[in-house]
């Protein structure tokens, strides 16, 4: 059950811009290195799917938005060599995260067409097509969906899986990476998303308690919620 607060003490731009700033620091702390590539994942990817559940689907998104621009401005385009960093700084950083962050926040089954799309485009590649095992990856969504709120790391575990299926769809048409490389991940993939969920599910239980003492202490701004039932007691 979700707790919103209903005589605001704080402002609710200032700690959104608080949330923001806890993305960008999150950017700059490496968690893995995808294999094949200079892609890094960080901090960012275990902290941001939870920011739609807090600050609403909209916000969330807004938020994950202003934290790229954000990385973008600090760092400018140092290190981006030619159209292929491009395109990996405007779709595999925002566009995957946007689609785990709404799979995290809502529960509208219609989230689904989201990896139902990734596993038909993956597949319509020719590469895509000679590995087709690898986008098998991309029915947890659907599997563990009956189940997402009974339990977190399955919630989790969907928002990962569905952040992953955008990504690896935009990936095989953005840069046509070899079979080979493909299936090799497949057992990185089984550890890296497991990490995932449940860094995200470490991530939401923190942030979950922090609102919840906040709150206490009418310090949460309206519009911000927590969930009552992942409040730990102590």
């Amino acid at each position: 059950m979700k707790s919103q607060s209903v005589k605001p003490a704080g402002n609710r731009i200032l700690f959104i811009l608080i949330f923001v700033i806890l993305g960008f620091i999150a950017l700059q702390i490496p968690v893995n290195t995808l294999a094949g590539s200079r892609v890094k994942f960080t901090l960012f990817d275990l902290f941001v799917p939870v920011s739609g559940a807090f600050l609403g689907t909209g916000l969330g998104i807004v938020s994950v938005l202003a934290m790229q621009i954000s990385h973008l401005i600090f760092h400018g385009f140092s290190g981006v060599e030619g159209t292929s960093g491009l395109k990996f700084l405007a779709t595999l950083r925002f566009i995957p995260t946007v689609f785990g962050v709404w799979f995290f926040a809502k529960r509208e089954g219609r989230l689904l067409i989201v990896p139902a799309i990734s596993i038909i485009a993956f597949n319509l590649h020719p590469i895509g097509r000679g590995v087709w095992f690898y986008s098998l990856f991309w029915l947890i969504p659907f599997l563990v969906w009956p189940f997402r709120d009974r339990f977190l790391v399955l919630r989790a575990l969907g928002a990962t899986m569905t952040a992953h299926a955008v990504g690896g769809a935009i990936w095989i048409w953005a840069f046509n990476m070899p079979a080979a490389v493909w299936i090799s991940l497949i057992p990185v993939v089984i550890m890296e998303r497991s990490i995932f969920a449940l860094g995200i599910s470490a991530s939401y239980i923190l942030m979950n308690n922090i609102l919840g003492h906040l709150s206490l202490k009418r310090l949460l701004p309206s519009g911000i919620s927590f969930d009552k039932k992942y409040i730990l007691k102590f």
